[in-house]
Formats: structure tokens, C-alpha cells, sequence
């Protein structure tokens, strides 16, 4: 029975992962390591089919006088982890061991392996598809050195697949090939997939005829997870920076990765009060709107005024003048939480309350020449603060020269 292409394909030698010179090539730093048979301890994070596992296990395997084991967390639990130290002074050498998808261990277990680390007869070796700062414990990450896998790039995938007409005899088209490297999106191990589902097709055939033999691989999304708030923030901050082609781009990656429009809806509601605000009022009206379009058409056609909000907002005048002095009368309101209002500002619906001065010299701004009376309506106590103070741009120019009016009026009125 022949072996799955995987085996077929894999590397025997760390020097035969393709696509992360500046680690394994010629000068890299696990190749460093190898050559003076130094090994530290490592975690390995990177999307799925990046070469993480065999970068793991061949360094893993690469040392003189050390015990190589390897688990995976998702098939092995933490008492077969115990078993293999707890036996390795049977074999009076150095333990290497390798934990793939490490992340699903909680934290708690994570913890197990810090003495052996601490005393330094066990190297781990770690991979993960999470995000360390989130899935790993912070004491575990900090006897570590994190070693960022980026997906493969086209030239990668290309000499897996040289490798794979090599090792095979087989020939693959020059569109095939390129049609092949665009499907697999970087990740080597959907590519081996697509490649073994033709292994059995005379490929010489029209590329349309392999289409049905060819599937896409999914979009590399989690809704509740990194992904999920990587891609927002992305979106968010392609808004707050003007560009529009990047904002929708992230907004296609979100839609089509299956988040929730909705979700993607208020966020871009929050986008227009925190970073256009008043430079441009209508920008609330327009993701409101978008909001509601959804809700009444739903998906494709709502969509569109997602898209549509997401393009007014990129080229909206920015300013984040309204949530700053917000976030500042918050922070006074905190400090100062035990002042009462002045007493001439209160309702006095009472006679004791009138006896108390509430109301008294209270003026109502609409009987005043202006409609302005420059009354103090801070605690007495604490005096008059500015919070909001708006930016030379868009309609807040406007209500700058309003604050400016108002201003001069209590000047006026108060000298």
C-alpha cells in the first residue's frame, strides 16, 4: 500500500524545510544550534502547514546524547507526559521533548514542566497555531524563545512541488502549478492534499476538467478566537488611517471568513464616534444606517452597506477630539465623584429645599439678551475644566468657533 504524500514528501534533514532560511538555511539560528550541539528550548507559532512540525522534530532529533520523545496534546494527555519524565534518567541523558499543538493544555498543566526547565534536564520543544501571549502560561513563555512561522510564500510551495515532480516522476503543468500554489494559500499540507487528489488524473487535461478533483481551502478565521480580533482591528485601524481599499479589503476577509455582519456592523458604528466623531456628524448616521440595512435585507445585499459605511468612514475628516474628552471628564468625574452640583443649578421642588438655597440666583439662559448666561455649572469646589477642544479639521472647525463664541461671551459677562 503506498504511504500518504505527506510521508512520501517529508524532509529528513532540517536542512530540507523549505521556506525559513533566516532558521534553518545555512546561517540560521537553529542551524547554529545544531552545529554546537546546544539545544534550548523553543515554541514555534505559525498557521497550520508552515512547516512547524518538521522544523520541530528534526531539530528535536539533531542533537548527541539526548532523548528525543514527541506528543501531541491534542491525542496525549498530561499523565503521558509525567510517564516520559519521570523515566528519563533510565536512559542517563538529556530529555528533548516535543509537544505539538501545546496549546491545549490549559495553563494550569502548562505548569508541570517548569522544573525540568529550571533545572535543565529537559528541552522543550513547542508548537502552537495560537497566539503564545493568550494560550501560553506567561512563567512557561518566558523559558522560551518564540519563533514566529510565517505560511509559505509562492516560491516555497514551488519547490515542494518541484520536489514533488523529483521524487515522482510525475510532470505538472506550468498553469497547474501555478493554479495549485494559489489554492493552497501558503499552507503545505493542504497543497500535499490537492496535490495526492490528482495523483491518480492524467493532469494533461484541461484545467477545468481538475476543478472537481480541487477544493479551496477554508479561510483561516476564528470568530472567537485571535483571528477574529486581529481582522477587526485591522479594519478599524485601515478606517482611522483613510484608506479605503484596506479597509474593504479586511472587511472581505471578515465576510468571507464567516464573522457575523452584525458584529462587524457595531464595531464600525463605535469607528465613527471614535475617530471622526464631530469632524464629520454624518458619519454616525451612516453606520447607523448601514446597521439597519443589514437587519432589513440581511446577507449578500446588506453587504453592501456595510461596504458602502466602510468607505464613507475611510474618507470621512478624522478626529478622536469627542471620545478624548470623554475619556478625560471620566477620569475628573472619578476624582471628584463626592461634590454635588451648585446649588444654584438644582430644582427646588421643596420649601425646605428653598430654604436650603437650591435655585437661588439661578438664571434661565432663554430670558438672557444672547440665550447666554455664562453661568458657572461645575461643583464649586472644583472650578471650571476643558475637556473637549476640537480639531482645525472638518465640521469640528465649526464648533471650534462656537467653543471660541461662547467663550468670549463668559469672559464678557463674568469681567
Amino acid at each position: 500500500m503506498k504511504p500518504p504524500l505527506s510521508e512520501r514528501l517529508r524532509p529528513t534533514v532540517i536542512g530540507e524545510v523549505v521556506g525559513h532560511e533566516k532558521l534553518i538555511g545555512e546561517k540560521g539560528w537553529l542551524t547554529h544550534l545544531i552545529q554546537s550541539n546546544k539545544p534550548l528550548s523553543i515554541l514555534l507559532f505559525g498557521p497550520p502547514g508552515s512547516g512547524k512540525t518538521p522544523i520541530a522534530r528534526l531539530y528535536g532529533k539533531s542533537f548527541k546524547n539526548a532523548s528525543f520523545f514527541s506528543i501531541s496534546a491534542v491525542s496525549s494527555t498530561i499523565s503521558d507526559v509525567r510517564k516520559i519524565l519521570s523515566e528519563k534518567s533510565f536512559f542517563g541523558q538529556k530529555t528533548i521533548l516535543f509537544i505539538d499543538e501545546i496549546h491545549r493544555f490549559n495553563r494550569a498543566q502548562q505548569v508541570l514542566f517548569l522544573p525540568y526547565l529550571e533545572d535543565g534536564s529537559m528541552t522543550l520543544i513547542a508548537a502552537t497555531t495560537e497566539n503564545p501571549s493568550f494560550a501560553i502560561n506567561n512563567a512557561l513563555l518566558s523559558r522560551l524563545r518564540v519563533l514566529e512561522i510565517n505560511a509559505l510564500n509562492d516560491d516555497a510551495i514551488l519547490h515542494i512541488l518541484n520536489q514533488y515532480e523529483t521524487k515522482t516522476g510525475k510532470k505538472l503543468s506550468l498553469n497547474l502549478k501555478k493554479h495549485l500554489t494559489a489554492l493552497s494559500k501558503g499552507d503545505a499540507r493542504h497543497l500535499l492534499n490537492l496535490i495526492e487528489n490528482l495523483e491518480e488524473i492524467d493532469t494533461e487535461q484541461p484545467l477545468e476538467n481538475l476543478e472537481q478533483f480541487l477544493h479551496k481551502k477554508s479561510s483561516l478565521y476564528d470568530r472567537d478566537k485571535e483571528g477574529h480580533y486581529n481582522l477587526i482591528s485591522a479594519l478599524h485601524k485601515s478606517i482611522r488611517g483613510s484608506d479605503p481599499d484596506a479597509a474593504l479589503y479586511w472587511l472581505a476577509r471578515m465576510l468571507n471568513g464567516g464573522e457575523d455582519p452584525k458584529f462587524i456592523a457595531r464595531r464600525v458604528i463605535r469607528m465613527a464616534v471614535e475617530d471622526i466623531g464631530l469632524a464629520d456628524p454624518s458619519a454616525l448616521r451612516y453606520a447607523l444606517d448601514a446597521h439597519e440595512m443589514y437587519t432589513i435585507l440581511g446577507s449578500p445585499e446588506g453587504e453592501l452597506g456595510l461596504a458602502q459605511a466602510v468607505i464613507y468612514l475611510a474618507l470621512a475628516p478624522k478626529s478622536n477630539k469627542a471620545y478624548l474628552a470623554m475619556k478625560s471628564a471620566s477620569t475628573s468625574a472619578e476624582k471628584t465623584s463626592s461634590l454635588n452640583p451648585p446649588k444654584k443649578i438644582l430644582n427646588a421642588p421643596t420649601k425646605q429645599m428653598l430654604e436650603m438655597g437650591c435655585s437661588e440666583g439661578y438664571i434661565y439662559d432663554h430670558d438672557t439678551e444672547k440665550g447666554f448666561s455664562g453661568q458657572n455649572y461645575f461643583p464649586d469646589q472644583m472650578g471650571r475644566k476643558t475637556y473637549y477642544q476640537p480639531e482645525e479639521r472638518g465640521f469640528e472647525r465649526e464648533m471650534k468657533k462656537r467653543i471660541s463664541y461662547f467663550e468670549k461671551l463668559r469672559e464678557n459677562l463674568n469681567s
